[in-house]
Parts: structure tokens; C-alpha cells; sequence
């Protein structure tokens, strides 16, 4: 199989252990704060990455050429979760959900600058198109519920979260040279946002309260934390080098369709016709992105 298309695999992988992450996240709400709970996720993630990078030799040695670029790359990946917790303190995860659509688009604004590319007209219908299938559904197809919508200072501050995860994406591929192991900077990233997130919690006074995750909510703890933090970060990261930013990040619009399917597998929730219909705009224009991108 081809490298590309083995990274477009990583992707579709990496996209529903993600739509898995907010099922998890929403079993374990409200029991620590959100940034004491990343920050857990960062660590356990970076332990359990570790033997595999302190017993190689190899690996070892370009631990130290590896920790500034990593540090760059955490340092968006933890200024998006910060946003996006204190985001949710003023507005709605609806609202979030909606904006978080925008995060192609504005990966492929970045990537002018970053890599000198352009978006053609038919690119930009093609994103538009996206955010409509991804917002229906978002607002489970319910029109009362989009003319309700209004932008608000919560909302403000998840744009600059956007911003961040559409950054964190490029400087992946942009910070890349040939000599880099991934699994490597995986682990600097971690270690990295881990940083970052501590700093965090000493800054807005946070407390632990680790103790707090047992029981059901500790293994909900173990899927975020491999599933959602270890294997998401490696193979965002593999895919961004192999296929770039542009690429990974229009397999966004496809994140809601994720859910409602694993909820619709795992929960037995309902899925309108609605909602079908909003699946199949997101597939459809995610597959044309892609597609775009390719023949570009």
C-alpha cells in the first residue's frame, strides 16, 4: 500500500479515536478541572511512552536536538486545550462544536504563508460546503437551534483555539526534517505539553485532585490517555509529515458524523434523516478536499 494512502488510514483512525475522546471526556466531567485532567493525560501518556524511547540508544541521543521544536509544537497543543476549557466556562460545547468547523479553513489560510500555497474558489465552496454538513449535524438538523446561535465572548476566545490547533498542525509538518523520529518528537511533545500545562495550573492556582479518577472513571481515564493522547498525537504528527496539514485537518469535517455514529454503535442513539444528510455532506466534501488536495 502506498505511504499516502496508509497516512490517509492513520487519519480515519486518528478521527474516530477523537470522536471516541468526547464520549470518554463526558463520562469523567466535572470530577477534577479540565486542565488538571490534560495535564494527567499528558503525563501518564509520556510515561508510558518512555521505555520505548529510554532503552533505544538511538532515540536517546536525539532527545536534546528534538526539545525545541517539540516544545514550539506543544506549546499550541496546550494553548488550544486552555482556550477551549476556558471557552466552555462562558459559552456552549454547541457553539465550540460549530467553530471548530472552521479549523480547515483556516489551516489552509496558514499554509499560504507557511508553504506558499493558494485556495482556489472551488476550494473555499468545497470548505463551505464542509461546515454546512458538519453544523447540521452539530444542531441535530434542528433550524430553531441555528437561528438561535449567536456569538458571544466565550466564543471569541475559541477562535483563538482554532487558531492554535490549525498552528499546531502546521508546525508538525513545517519544524519536520528528515532526520527527526517521529515516535521521538511524540515523546517531546508530550513531555512538552505536559510543561506547558503545569505552568498552567501554577499560574491559574489549580488544584490536583488526581485522586479523584477510580473506578469506571479511571478506565475511562486509560482511553483517553492511549487512545485520545498517545496514539492521537503520533499519528497526527505521522500523517502531517507524510500528507500535511491541509490534508489532516479536512478530516475535521467529518468529526461530528464520528460521533453520532459511535454513539449510534455503543449507545444506541437515534440518527435522523437529518443528521444522515448532514454525514453525507461531510463525507462527500471531505473526499473532494482530499481529492483537490491531490491532484494540486
Amino acid at each position: 500500500m502506498p505511504k499516502e494512502s496508509k497516512a490517509h488510514l492513520l487519519v480515519l483512525l486518528n478521527t474516530f479515536l477523537v470522536a471516541g475522546s468526547f464520549i470518554a471526556s463526558q463520562k469523567i466531567a466535572g470530577l477534577i478541572h479540565p486542565i488538571s485532567l490534560t495535564l494527567l493525560r499528558f503525563v501518564l501518556a509520556s510515561i508510558l511512552l518512555s521505555p520505548f524511547i529510554f532503552f533505544s540508544s538511538t532515540k536517546r541521543e536525539k532527545l536534546t536536538k528534538t526539545f525545541p521544536k517539540a516544545m514550539m509544537i506543544s506549546l499550541f497543543y496546550a494553548l488550544y486545550f486552555i482556550a477551549f476549557f476556558k471557552a466552555l466556562e462562558i459559552t456552549t460545547a454547541l457553539n465550540t462544536g460549530t467553530l471548530y468547523t472552521l479549523v480547515p479553513l483556516v489551516t489552509a489560510i496558514l499554509c499560504i504563508f507557511f508553504f506558499k500555497e493558494r485556495i482556489s474558489p472551488f476550494q473555499l465552496l468545497i470548505y463551505l460546503c464542509g461546515i454546512v454538513g458538519t453544523v447540521t449535524i452539530v444542531f441535530k438538523g434542528e433550524l430553531s437551534l441555528l437561528l438561535h446561535f449567536s456569538i458571544n465572548r466565550g466564543d471569541f476566545i475559541f477562535l483563538s483555539a482554532v487558531l492554535f490547533m490549525a498552528i499546531y498542525s502546521i508546525l508538525t509538518k513545517f519544524l519536520h526534517q528528515e532526520e527527526d523520529d517521529v515516535l521521538v518528537l511524540v515523546f517531546m511533545t508530550l513531555v512538552g505539553g505536559s510543561l506547558w500545562m503545569f505552568a498552567a495550573l501554577m499560574l491559574m492556582d489549580i488544584p490536583l485532585q488526581w485522586s479523584q479518577i477510580k473506578g469506571d472513571a479511571f478506565m475511562y481515564m486509560l482511553y483517553l490517555v492511549i487512545g485520545a493522547t498517545l496514539m492521537t498525537v503520533y499519528l497526527t504528527q505521522k500523517a502531517s509529515i507524510i500528507i500535511g496539514p491541509k490534508k489532516v485537518m479536512a478530516y475535521v469535517y467529518i468529526n461530528p458524523a464520528s460521533i453520532a455514529l459511535l454513539l449510534y454503535l455503543i449507545e444506541g442513539a437515534t440518527l435522523t434523516w437529518d443528521i444522515g444528510v448532514g454525514i453525507g455532506v461531510s463525507a462527500v466534501s471531505t473526499l473532494m478536499l482530499l481529492n483537490h488536495h491531490s491532484k494540486r
